[in-house]
């Protein structure tokens, strides 16, 4: 494992498994990487920490107000230096802190004041694991981008056995070069993504839509800009913020939608059609508002364009097309008829319909389907997670 130059926080929580994080913070410097140890005061309890500092070969941030006071506010300057932060052990209590936004120490300081990748690796007892506050924390978390390295079971402290033992130094390094590794892995890249629903009139105020929230297209967008991609993002009308680093061409309906999509396409490596377009649109729009006393109105409806078709006919050598299936059922299959219809590169098939997956949710429950013959389930992820996922595969299948 090579960590050159690479700028890595450890923090350390106090629990029993502190003593392990003396091995993780070993093995990064090993791996060359510039590493910086930053302690609650429970964990000095038990690992002291002139350990880390011997190993790190620098001083060791415990106190959110050291004396006497460094020339540079300690958490703010270490949240910009870092390019990774991991916490190991990540107690209950810390895991609560981060998620509620709370900052009472110098380490629950640093998680928000810093844009690096966060990789907790939980330990605790089994029942503190398996609380629903603390399942209801690491969603959150999880929902923000943060990457967990999920506990081992085996002995805890005392004779308890269970889930909660902290994950092995070799799973935690194995996460840390993981995410280091997707770091501008889209560097040089030009990536475009649509995003949203689009209305399409009935009258000045009515419309036909549907329940996309633009939330899937906006962390794929995201993701591909914190990956050193150059991202254009188009969407569909929408409450969210644009994600740094995207430049964002706002449009309303298929049409505008199309016109947007396939201008930018040109340019583009990557295109990621993640925008639920209406597939269908009054022909006859009035041009006033319709009156309810005049009884119901007669609307014809006809085709939308086919976006991620045309964009198919037209594509650039090299150039990588992904489509999205959501389906209440039947997920692979129709996944794997999109492909084939519109004869695109992959296929994410995504369940909407329940409450935790789909259109609004936090979280999805996809399939990924290539046209390299691959197939990969996914567990339940967050839209965070669930957009690297894919643009994994758009790197490994497509762009290798």
């Amino acid at each position: 494992m090579d960590l050159a130059g690479r700028r890595i926080v450890v923090g350390v929580c106090g629990g029993i498994a502190a003593y392990k994080a003396v091995e993780v913070a070993r093995r990064l410097t090993q791996a060359s990487a510039e590493v910086r140890v930053v302690m609650t005061r429970a964990a000095t309890q038990f690992v002291g920490p002139l350990t880390f500092s011997t190993l790190t070969g620098h001083a060791v941030a415990s106190d959110l107000f050291p004396e006497p006071a460094p020339a540079e506010i300690v958490h703010t300057s270490l949240g910009r230096w870092a390019e990774l932060i991991v916490v190991a052990p990540a107690t209950a209590d810390l895991i609560a802190k981060y998620a509620l936004g709370l900052a009472d120490d110098v380490l629950s300081a640093l998680l928000l004041a810093t844009r690096a990748t966060v990789v907790l690796a939980p330990a605790m007892h089994t029942e503190m694991w398996e609380h629903e506050a603390t399942s209801r924390n690491a969603a959150t978390l999880r929902a923000r981008g943060v990457v967990f390295v999920r506990p081992a079971t085996g002995a805890l402290a005392g004779p308890d056995q269970g889930p909660g033992r902290l994950a092995e130094s070799e799973d935690i390094l194995a996460a840390v070069a993981a995410e280091l590794s997707r770091r501008n892995d889209f560097a040089g890249r030009r990536v475009l993504v649509s995003a949203g629903g689009t209305r399409e009139p009935i009258d000045p105020v009515r419309f036909i839509g549907n329940r996309s929230s633009g939330r899937m297209g906006h962390e794929v967008a995201a993701e591909a800009a914190r990956r050193g991609a150059t991202v254009t993002l188009v969407t569909g009308p929408t409450s969210l913020e644009a994600p740094p680093g995207a430049a964002v061409v706002r449009v309303e309906t298929a049409a505008d939608m199309r016109d947007a999509v396939l201008g930018a396409a040109e340019g583009a490596d990557v295109v990621v059609m993640a925008a639920a377009v209406a597939d269908w649109r009054p022909t006859d729009p009035a041009s006033r508002k319709l009156q309810k006393g005049d009884g119901p109105p007669v609307i014809t409806l006809e085709a939308t364009e086919d976006i991620l078709r045309a964009l198919s006919a037209r594509r650039h050598d090299g150039q990588v097309l992904v489509g999205f299936a959501a389906e209440t059922e039947d997920v692979e299959g129709r996944a794997r008829a999109k492909l084939e219809t519109k004869a695109v590169d992959l296929v994410v098939g995504n369940l909407v319909g329940v409450d935790d997956s789909g259109f609004d949710a936090g979280t999805n429950r996809a399939v990924l389907v290539g046209r390299d013959e691959r197939v990969d389930h996914l567990p339940l992820v967050s839209k965070r997670e669930l957009a690297g996922a894919i643009l994994d595969a758009v790197r490994d299948r497509f762009l290798a």
